[in-house]
């Protein structure tokens, strides 16, 4: 028997999940899993659910469609892993946590390629016999060294994903519009405070309490993208800013990890610049 998870975005009106419940028994499908979630300012319903059976998707995705508001959304996926590339500068932490995690089976993911700027972290991916392509930004114009990333991403099959592991240079509109909606970073900050910039540094210099960091998509606006996964730690007046450093590496990696997790199991929904999570 095969599984499918069944994506939902639809305006919002009276009986839907009974109506979409209804082409699930109709085609004889079992319900392993259902979410749902009506967002009342803006009259908007999502539903996530895993069903088991035997069909064909379009003819699925063609049923529901009739039982739901004109201009909704339906995606019928089978579980699957899906491709993806790591995008890295010097840091370890968040691309390590990736790749045990990978190594271990915990992500449904390929990871087809870590792409860098520099081939600081070579030796450490060679370990996990993934392929490592150093295209260094050094006498190129941004652009054209973004030219040449988006010349390499796009030399792989069926892309998903595209993890910014602490890649630590600022996107041109251009190549997030090459990747929209696909790319994924972790901020060292628990946005939208402390923005750009040093934030450990500056939490430190405002006297904060908790430090935190945020997983979101990326959009041509900076750290201000549809927010995925946070998580804070607490510190206190005896932390320096590199103490805040080191110990918001432990957070960052995590929040990453898990903000993949989510998107990799299709469990994220976005609209509005925000993201409803089943």
């Amino acid at each position: 028997m095969n599984q499918y998870r069944v994506l939902i975005d639809a305006n919002d009106e009276k009986g839907l999940v009974h109506k979409v419940s209804s082409i699930f028994y109709k085609y004889d499908l079992n319900i392993l899993s259902n979410s749902e979630f009506v967002d009342k300012e803006s009259n908007k319903f999502f539903m996530r659910s895993v069903v088991e059976g035997a069909v064909n998707k379009k003819d699925l995705t063609d049923a529901i469609n009739t039982v739901l508001p004109d201009n909704s959304s339906v995606k019928v996926i089978e579980p699957k892993k899906k491709n993806i590339i790591i995008m890295v500068t010097k840091e370890l932490h968040a691309l390590g946590d990736i790749l045990i995690r990978h190594e271990a089976g915990e992500l449904e993911a390929n990871i087809l390629a870590v792409v860098s700027n520099y081939d600081k972290l070579e030796s450490l991916v060679s370990k996990f016999n993934i392929p490592y392509e150093t295209i260094s930004h050094v006498d190129l114009e941004r652009e054209d060294h973004e030219q040449k990333i988006i010349e390499c991403i796009n030399s792989y099959e069926d892309v998903s994903y595209i993890v910014l592991a602490k890649y630590m240079r600022i996107l041109t509109p251009a190549f997030v519009e090459a990747f929209e909606d696909k790319i994924i970073n972790i901020h060292h900050s628990f946005l939208p405070a402390f923005i750009g910039a040093n934030p450990y540094k500056q939490a430190y210099e405002r006297g904060v309490k908790i430090i935190g960091a945020t997983a979101h998509f990326v959009n041509n606006n900076l750290d201000e993208g549809p927010i995925i996964a946070q998580e804070v730690i607490h510190v206190n007046h005896a932390y320096s800013w590199k103490d805040m450093q080191r110990s918001g590496k432990d957070v960052e990696k995590v929040v990453l990890s898990r903000a993949l997790k989510l998107a990799l199991e299709d469990r994220i929904f976005v609209y509005e610049n925000k993201t409803v999570i089943f």
